[in-house]
């Protein structure tokens, strides 16, 4: 009987596959990726697998790209939408949802951070060694220095990845330090076409492997966990002894995002059930989407995948992205991830534009080649002609015959900044002064250009402008200054970190944190040289670079260094040691600037403040979140069931009272009012904070209410023994919205803070009170 059922399976699959397939598609129909989330628990007994059951019953195997069974269950295929429309309708489809491309975040950090070789949290973790990273990104350069795995001991025995083998990646290129690899490439191709860019778009180099032909996943490892052995620097710029975050602990390299090209959602998401199944303990991941745009949390691959490890015990960190200064610009704002904003470190790389008239312009630079010793060239502005590609120095914009031995201003915007420096070269201009534009304000950058550059902020810039019109022999020269260390104020708040406040829900603060993501140096490609353009032939070890992208590693380091320390501790509790031990004073103590503005910031712009290690690892009290609370803020933020399902995996039933998402235990408060309120208004909030310090303490509250509104805490003391190691306490606020006066973002900021007798442990968490119009 077994043997005849054996051989009737086959048969009444592919009778299956032959009834529910169109036979062709018709030429006029486009075909796009689609990600199917499908209810894993329909699966008809008769199938052995998701997969048999998927390409019998939905699509053709050859459209299917990925199949999903960990963070999420489902699949990804290409189809038409009139396919994929009526595969909407199956009764055991909970969503479908097309294939979206994200871009990557970017535009002597451990030291700055309090790490010291022998002592503290590196010594206390042995750096990390015993905790997995996962990098989601462009891939690795596996034999730079930073991933020796010398004196590493043996790859911890959970560890159930491989080393995936491809084009110049084999086998041997994976070790104890570096111990798995893979790459997702079929949305990629997909969307792309046959090969696409991995055949080579402009002659780009790409890899069908894990190896790194961008810099960019090489770089974000190594700043996470690169090793620290050895002496570093960029074309001399920022020497020193290079090392990552977690200088031990392991790496395993997800290649998600490919050269000029992007990242897919529907490989990301494959990306993160192979990582949750490899069995990473933090994944580290600089991507999202680059409009400042966010999608609900049930359409949002990195949103599911995250929920997918967070719910495993797995730490996930994500970059805010870099459309900041402007308010709301804040991505990958789902409560579980942890969201990264970028500040800058007490390094930087002055140079001036020196003025015939003796004026100095104060800039930035990281240009290592022949200088121009102080001799002085005509100045042209090409936008004083009123065309806007001449004023951003775009590809054949520049009138040789008007630029050649000259420097040129060019504007910042629309084209890369190393890019303009690339055509003033072959236009025959000797130098670039690189002005910001009032969007970009103060904000600077070094960049390694291929000429002698100067990047100035918007003041800086008009100036120039201003004495480029007005004179009638204008000239300049640049002059570089080189690595200067002990920089103050440190940190700021960097121009292009994204700000708040959230724009799903804005009853949970993004970003949670900020982190150094300025002018960080770590390793880099032979792929391509450090401007990162084709044209571009000069090979470094390590390159410089500012974004998000450099501030997300930083914190998936520290998690790395926390859950070495802390094995116990959930991905929640280890954001909340980051979050309410955070800094909110720069190294000259006082509040931090922004780097757009000069002016103080608020939690919108740095979350709960600047990762601070050193207290990290000795928070005092947390604030923990499990499945169920996650499921609860879903159902509370007006989520039916099914979309719930759609992130969680499992089946949910919301509670029949709704309740309120302000109550998800955060380590911040959002309180939100109707501007349409008659008079004062209340809110209560309820958190749960565990002692995670001394058996025996008593803490006390200290409010810093946000200007005009009341706030208060009941019970003002918790008193913790060794039996009670969980107190539960409530904020009660009340705000007047007629005697609000709000910032320019619309709210105003405070505190609450928990303090032992002694002062030990200052547990902090921001207030955020605002107003919304009434729908």
């Amino acid at each position: 009987m077994a043997t005849l059922l054996s051989s009737f399976v086959p048969l009444l699959l592919l009778l299956l596959i032959s009834s529910n397939f169109p036979k062709s598609f018709s030429a006029g129909e486009t075909v796009k990726t689609f990600i199917f989330r499908v209810d894993s628990q329909s699966k008809p007994s008769i199938f052995p697998t998701h997969y048999h059951w998927y390409t019998s019953e939905f699509a053709d195997p050859t459209r299917i790209l990925h199949t999903y069974e960990t963070v999420f269950h489902g699949f990804s295929a290409s189809l038409t939408e009139t396919h994929a429309a009526s595969l909407s309708n199956h009764p055991s489809v909970l969503a479908v949802f097309e294939d979206r491309r994200r871009e990557l975040h970017t535009t002597r950090s451990p030291q700055f951070l309090g790490l010291r070789n022998q002592h503290g949290l590196w010594s206390d973790s042995d750096y990390g060694s015993d905790v997995i990273i996962g990098v989601f990104d462009t891939g690795v350069w596996p034999e730079r220095r930073s991933f020796s795995d010398t004196n590493l001991g043996p790859v911890p025995a959970r560890w159930k990845g491989v080393c995936q083998t491809g084009a110049r990646f084999v086998a041997k290129s994976c070790n104890r330090k570096l111990i798995g690899a893979r790459f997702f490439s079929k949305g990629h191709e997909a969307a792309m076409g046959p090969g696409g860019p991995i055949a080579g778009i402009n002659q780009t180099i790409e890899f069908m492997s894990p190896r790194d032909a961008d810099g960019h996943g090489t770089h974000t490892a190594s700043t996470a966990a690169g090793r620290h052995a050895f002496r570093a620097s960029m074309g001399g710029y920022a020497a020193g002894i290079a090392k990552g975050v977690a200088p031990k602990a392991r790496l395993a390299v997800y290649k998600v995002c490919w050269k000029n090209s992007g990242c897919f959602d529907s490989d990301i998401l494959a990306a993160f059930d192979a990582a949750v199944n490899d069995g990473v303990d933090v994944i580290s991941i600089s991507v999202g989407g680059g409009d400042g745009i966010s999608s609900p949390y049930y359409l949002d691959p990195i949103a599911i995948g995250g929920y997918g490890a967070v719910s495993r015990g797995v730490f996930v960190s994500s970059s805010a992205g870099n459309d900041g200064p402007n308010i709301m610009s804040v991505t990958n704002l789902a409560p579980w991830l942890v969201t990264v904003g970028a500040g800058t470190i007490d390094r930087n790389f002055p140079a001036d534009v020196v003025l015939d008239d003796g004026r100095r312009l104060n800039g930035v630079s990281l240009y290592s080649g022949v200088q121009l010793k102080g001799k002085m060239y005509p100045v042209v502005y090409p936008g004083k002609s009123g065309e806007l590609s001449a004023s951003l120095c775009m590809e054949n914009s520049l009138d040789p015959n008007v630029v050649k031995g000259k420097i040129v201003i060019c504007d910042r915007g629309s084209n890369p900044r190393v890019a303009k420096g690339m055509v003033v070269k072959e236009a025959g201009g000797v130098g670039m002064i690189l002005a910001n534009g009032a969007s970009n304000g103060e904000g600077l950058v070094g960049d390694a250009h291929l000429l002698p550059a100067c990047a100035l902020g918007s003041d800086e810039g008009d100036a120039v402008k201003k004495y480029v019109s007005s004179s009638p022999n204008p000239t300049a020269t640049i002059d570089v200054k080189g690595t200067v260390i002990g920089i103050k104020p440190a940190p700021v708040v960097a121009s292009f970190s994204a700000r708040g406040p959230n724009g799903l829900n804005p009853e949970i603060l993004k970003p949670d944190l900020i982190a150094p993501g300025v002018n960080i140096l770590a390793a880099w490609t032979d792929a391509v040289g450090p401007t990162g353009l084709d044209s571009d032939p000069r090979k470094t070890e390590f390159n410089i670079l500012s974004g998000t992208s450099m501030a997300c590693p930083h914190v998936s380091g520290a998690a790395a260094l926390l859950k070495s320390a802390h094995p116990d501790w959930s991905p929640a509790a280890i954001r909340s040691a980051m979050m309410t031990t955070a800094s909110i004073t720069d190294n000259t103590n006082r509040p931090m600037i922004d780097e757009a503005t000069g002016k103080p910031t608020t939690p919108y712009d740095f979350g709960a403040g600047h990762l601070n290690l050193d207290r990290a690892m000795d928070p005092g009290l947390i604030y923990d979140i499990t499945n169920s609370d996650y499921e609860t803020f879903l159902c509370a933020i007006g989520y039916n069931p099914k979309l719930v399902q759609v992130v969680t995996r499992s089946p949910v039933v919301c509670p029949m009272k709704k309740p309120l998402p302000e109550n998800l235990n955060y380590p911040s408060i959002a309180a939100l009012f109707s501007t349409a309120s008659r008079g004062p208004s209340s809110k209560t909030f309820t958190r749960t904070v565990t002692n995670v310090g001394q058996a025996n303490a008593v803490y006390i509250a200290k409010i810093e209410a946000p200007r005009g509104v009341t706030v208060m805490v009941k019970p003002m003391k918790l008193v913790f023994t060794p039996e009670v190691k969980q107190i539960s306490f409530f904020v009660t606020i009340t705000a007047d919205s007629k005697h609000l006066v709000l910032d320019d973002a619309g709210a105003v900021f405070g505190s609450l803070k928990w303090r032992d007798g002694n002062n030990k442990h200052v547990v902090r968490s921001p207030i955020v009170v605002t107003q919304l119009d009434p729908l």
